[in-house]
């Protein structure tokens, strides 16, 4: 390969190396964790970066470099300059032919894990992953990464195990307490969740996600209070973010506050006119605030959006009772018959939706009337 006009860049983590071709310079510079510097150019690069793998596995294996463990380093530089030129495919197969070789070639490992997780093949990332932090239990970088695959694929119980590994050799690294308390949070182990949260907290008070993770714990926790001043603070500090107005306004209907979780989702559809959970939460406080025909418009659009939300169908149907009910009692037919039709598509979505008890005694008295 002599297309040195691309760049090239090598990591070898466990050294603290870091081997570069600058594009359209024809020079490179290999820097090492202790401040020293090599200058070199020309084509001879790649062959240098080939000797410096090959010292690199040398330090890391006990009793030198053999030709099996030579050959070895041949296949992950391949693999490197390969997957620079998205050729993922051929670089799995240089690493796993690199593994075979030396059972050992953490790095090998970690690249493969990484390559799995962009091609979306999790089960093999994971695998990858796992092994690198065997053979390397201090390796951050892994730790980190077998989390986030854990996560993507909802396995939470299994990525707050990684992401804790992570946060004990990084301490003071952000995404890894950040990471943590959200995983927590939906396994439902809030105490865990407001630990990182606040870990997280003391590396950076001024990052959104902190304030709407801290302020979620409390929500779950039906400690309204202390949501909303969550939610304020990450408002303070993203003062237009629409699922955090979201958030709080939820946190004000728990609260009976209609008229404010009101003005806070009509900011929200206005920023986000698609929004089908904010129109959703509008039509409940309009139903709270006694405006059935605001209501009906509301929820009307919420399933105009989103036609499987059973939530939004049943509001509806309870929107259009309070609209058709005259002050006599009676109830328009054409709007009580809309009703009905709405209640049964929201059983019809979600027939073990809570209280669907009382939704067919709702469909089945005035069905009667």
């Amino acid at each position: 390969m002599d297309n040195f006009g691309r760049r090239l860049k090598i990591t070898c983590g466990c050294l603290g190396m870091t081997t570069t071709v600058l594009s359209g310079t024809g020079k490179e510079k290999t820097s090492m964790s202790n401040n020293m510097d090599v200058r070199f150019t020309g084509k001879s690069c790649f062959a240098t970066i080939k000797v410096l793998c090959v010292c690199m596995v040398g330090l890391l294996v006990a009793g030198g470099c053999g030709q099996s463990q030579q050959r070895s380093v041949d296949l992950y530089v391949d693999a490197v300059m390969l997957r620079e030129l998205k050729e993922n495919e051929k670089a799995v197969e240089k690493l796993n032919s690199a593994v075979k070789l030396n059972k050992n070639f953490l790095l090998a490992y970690s690249m493969l894990g990484d390559i799995y997780q962009e091609t979306e093949d999790y089960e093999k990332s994971i695998a990858s992953y796992k092994k690198a932090t065997e053979l390397n239990p201090w390796s951050f970088k892994d730790y980190f990464n077998l989390g986030r695959v854990y996560q993507i694929r909802k396995d939470f119980t299994q990525a707050a195990e990684a992401y804790v590994k992570a946060c004990d050799i990084k301490p003071g690294f952000l995404d890894a307490h950040v990471s943590a308390a959200k995983v927590y949070y939906e396994i439902k182990d809030y105490n865990s969740a407001l630990i990182y949260g606040q870990r997280a907290e003391k590396i950076d008070p001024n990052i959104c996600e902190i304030q709407k993770i801290r302020g979620d714990i409390y929500e779950s926790r039906e400690n309204y209070d202390q949501a909303v001043a969550f939610y304020k603070r990450a408002l303070e500090i993203d003062s237009n973010n629409p699922e955090i107005m979201t958030s709080l306004a939820v946190a004000y209907l728990k609260t009976r506050r209609y008229n404010d979780a009101k003005e806070l989702l009509t900011s929200v559809i206005q920023v986000r006119p698609d929004n089908s959970t904010a129109y959703k939460h509008l039509g409940f406080c309009f139903l709270e605030l006694k405006d059935a025909e605001e209501a009906v418009e509301s929820y009307g659009k919420a399933v105009e959006i989103d036609g499987r939300d059973w939530e939004s169908h049943r509001g509806l149907g309870v929107a259009y009772i309070l609209q058709g009910k005259s002050e006599d009692g009676t109830i328009d037919e054409a709007l009580k018959a809309k009703a009905i039709q709405q209640w049964q598509l929201s059983l019809e979505i979600n027939p073990g939706q809570p209280k669907s008890d009382k939704l067919l005694k709702l469909i089945q008295y005035y069905s009667k009337k």
